[in-house]
């Protein structure tokens, strides 16, 4: 029997070199000529193209001579799982200045289609980029939404929510758990302080911050990313709000007294890595909030 190896070939047989898990990942292209160039993002841009004209997206026109025309572009991303691995290459083109208004469009189609108004059933549904999160009142209900969306839109159902925009959804019997680890962990990495100590507290009660204290930080474009990463987390960390708050509220000045402040945010959240937010059914109707009722406490408006 004549083997590769008997012939001493060791170069791989590129008919199994799909099946490698050690395939490097296709960098994101810099123009649509490069994508073109690489098979990975070729194909998915020919999945957009076709969805778009299977949705008669577009409905071809005179060029008026008196209209500008707004132009097309090709986004490109990484579809990453929540351990890092790639999930899948995505592409979408897209006319500058569009925003969320097919969301708003699915709606209010859904809405006349279906005598929505008049159904005591509920729906929600994000749309934040390219994907859709939604969910229903009740299982049957949530069918009947994706089969006349998959009317009107190429759609792929993706299944139950795993991970979405950063935040890792984990299901229980009660509910959900809603964790952004990961996200923390590059917050933390991006401030250079991933041996740091932690604390026990996000805030130093001891002190109150003012717009004037301090010498100006020596990386003021660091500080206003690093607060604005840090709001985005407390969509699930709710115990750092009061924290963040007081800190973006020097992001047009930072001093070193707020970048210490923020180091504190940083340090806490070293040491609750672990936590989350939990989604979960109450008989409770009622609202509990708090307030803080020390209005002498701020130097600057006292």
């Amino acid at each position: 029997m004549t083997t590769r190896s008997k012939m001493g070939i060791t170069k791989p047989n590129p008919r199994y070199a799909l099946t490698s898990s050690t395939l490097p990942i296709s960098p994101i292209p810099t123009s649509h000529l490069s994508a073109l160039s690489d098979p990975n993002w070729k194909a998915v841009m020919l999945d957009e193209y076709e969805a778009l004209i299977r949705n008669i997206t577009w409905e071809l026109v005179p060029w008026p001579s008196n209209a500008n025309i707004i132009r097309c572009m090709w986004i490109f991303r990484h579809k990453l799982r929540s351990n890092g691995d790639l999930e899948r290459y995505k592409a979408r083109l897209v006319a500058n200045g569009r925003s969320n208004r097919l969301a708003w469009i699915m709606t209010t189609h859904l809405a006349r289609s279906s005598n929505l108004q008049r159904s005591v059933q509920s729906l929600a549904l994000l749309y934040p980029r390219n994907d859709i999160l939604l969910t229903a009142s009740s299982k049957n209900f949530q069918q009947v939404i994706i089969s006349k969306l998959s009317k009107e839109f190429a759609m792929k159902d993706l299944g139950p929510l795993s991970y979405f925009m950063g935040i890792l959804v984990t299901h229980h019997a009660s509910g959900l758990f809603l964790s952004q680890k990961k996200y923390v962990t590059k917050i933390i990495v991006r401030a250079k302080m991933s041996s740091c100590n932690p604390t026990s507290t996000p805030v130093d009660i001891g002190s109150k911050l003012s717009s004037s204290s301090g010498p100006p930080v020596q990386d003021p474009t660091l500080y206003r990313s690093l607060a604005g990463a840090l709001q985005y987390l407390t969509f699930t960390q709710l115990d750092i709000s009061y924290a963040v708050q007081q800190i973006c509220l020097f992001m047009h000045d930072p001093r070193e007294p707020h970048m210490q402040a923020l180091r504190c945010i940083l340090r806490y959240l070293q040491g609750t890595l672990h936590l989350g937010l939990h989604l979960q059914r109450s008989s409770t109707m009622g609202l509990i909030a708090y307030t803080d009722a020390d209005w002498g406490g701020c130097p600057d408006t006292r």
